[in-house]
């Protein structure tokens, strides 16, 4: 999952998490705004009917102080003015058949759902009562008692809960969308910094990073980019090592066909001649014994011998001396090879030789290389498969790449992984060639076999 995803699904669980608390607290806060609401109702009350008190008293002031109050004057439309919505006010001593002053409950809300009404209900009981008297100095006139209608209540609880989740809702939405773009502006360079190790996994090692803001993003930047330093002076170390040992190789080659072709070519001719000799000079004593006759036969089987040591030494010879590609040119030592691959496979496989651009100039150690890889890659498709096709393909690419690939595909149904596995000399010595110059193999499956491609750089 994607650190974006995963940063915005936790400032989700975030929200959600703050949206409950904030349910909560919305409805406590309902809950005690009810109180609030009953309290400032009794003493609205309590404080209009006291001065009700002092103008009877005053208008009055022959009639007994406990006849003053209540009269039906209190109970007008300025009194249920007074009180909030949902809360209902009676007088004590109330009068006979005297039902409470309620205020205006219709239209406060909807009704809530069965369980928000169970909940508040078990959670927080009931609502007290709250009484005001009405006093004169020390003297009562009478009480003013204040309580919550049960039903009116929740409904109150439940409007003002909806009211405040509703905005809490939309800014929790709010700062979640906010926030995510945020995050997801923020960790946008990583994808630049996944760009650069997906680069330096194919050889890209120096690829640079920009300059980012964030001081953690910027140390993994600078990590990365040392990492890709440390990386390119390791492989170009590695190719100066590698092309030295392989002219150091070469140099070993070269001394070992010439102390062959010396010592062992030398003595190899002399027994030749010895053995032609004694095989001339047994034939002309025809007529001496059967053991002259046993020596010239002898002597021909020695011949015989050293012909055929003679023939596997020039062979020895041909192949640890370097090609004549880096003398004679890439393109006549590449036609020369297939010509020679078919002279001795005149069925079965048909070799086609594809070459794209001028290779005219191509010589040296790229050439060689070159000519390493067609060789070893055409002996692997005639040997190890049943190819009926293969095809040699060598194109020459300008401009910014500057490269040579060499392709040999062949449809002998081959499996590219093991191919790819494979410890064997012949892969590892062109891999180690090609790696020396700067360049890579790649084995891949064909259509019905095995492609084994070969990128050179031309400037190396």
């Amino acid at each position: 999952m994607r650190l974006v995803l995963q940063l915005v699904a936790r400032l989700l669980v975030v929200v959600a998490l703050c949206l409950g608390a904030a349910t909560i607290w919305a409805t406590i806060d309902a809950y005690r705004s009810v109180d609030r609401a009953t309290a400032a109702s009794a003493e609205r009350v309590s404080q209009a009917l006291e001065a009700l008190y002092w103008r009877e008293l005053l208008l009055r002031s022959n009639r007994a102080r406990e006849h003053l109050v209540p009269v039906s004057e209190w109970r007008t439309i300025e009194t249920m003015k007074l009180i909030s919505p949902g809360i209902c006010v009676r007088f004590e001593p109330a009068g006979a058949f005297e039902n409470p002053l309620c205020g205006q409950s219709k239209g406060i809300g909807k009704s809530p759902p069965l369980w928000f009404a169970a909940a508040v209900q078990t959670l927080f009981g009931t609502h007290a009562a709250v009484a005001r008297s009405i006093s004169m100095r020390n003297v009562t006139a009478g009480t003013i008692s204040a309580i919550a209608d049960p039903d009116a209540a929740i409904s109150l609880a439940w409007q003002h809960i909806v009211d405040n989740i509703h905005v809490a809702l939309l800014m929790a939405l709010a700062i979640a969308f906010f926030a995510s773009l945020a995050i997801a502006h923020t960790l946008a360079p990583a994808q630049l910094i996944v760009t650069a190790l997906q680069r330096m996994a194919h050889g890209q090692y120096r690829t640079p990073l920009p300059r980012f803001r964030s001081m953690e993003l910027a140390m993994i930047g600078q990590a990365v980019g040392d990492l890709g330093e440390r990386l390119a002076q390791a492989t170009e170390e590695r190719a100066v090592l590698t092309r030295r040992l392989l002219e150091i190789r070469n140099d070993e080659r070269r001394a070992l066909a010439r102390e062959l072709h010396d010592e062992f070519g030398q003595n190899l001719t002399a027994i030749l001649a010895f053995a032609s000799t004694i095989e001339a000079t047994s034939a002309q004593e025809q007529k001496k014994s059967q053991a002259n006759s046993d020596v010239a036969q002898d002597a021909r089987m020695i011949s015989q011998s050293t012909l055929r040591i003679m023939a596997c030494l020039r062979d020895t010879l041909n192949r640890l001396r370097h090609p004549p590609a880096e003398e004679l040119g890439l393109e006549a030592c590449l036609v020369s090879l297939v010509d020679s691959w078919r002279s001795q496979n005149a069925t079965q496989p048909m070799i086609q030789l594809d070459l794209q651009g001028d290779l005219a100039d191509v010589r040296g150690v790229v050439a060689a290389t070159a000519y390493r890889v067609a060789q070893e890659c055409l002996t692997n498709s005639l040997r190890h498969s049943a190819a009926r096709e293969i095809v040699l393909r060598i194109e020459r690419r300008t401009g910014a790449e500057n490269a040579l690939l060499v392709r040999v595909e062949d449809d002998g149904g081959g499996d590219a992984a093991k191919v790819a596995q494979s410890a064997g000399f012949g892969l590892t010595g062109i891999r180690e060639r090609v790696a020396a110059l700067g360049g890579s193999l790649s084995i891949a499956r064909a259509t019905g076999g095995v492609s084994v491609a070969a990128t050179i750089p031309l400037a190396a």
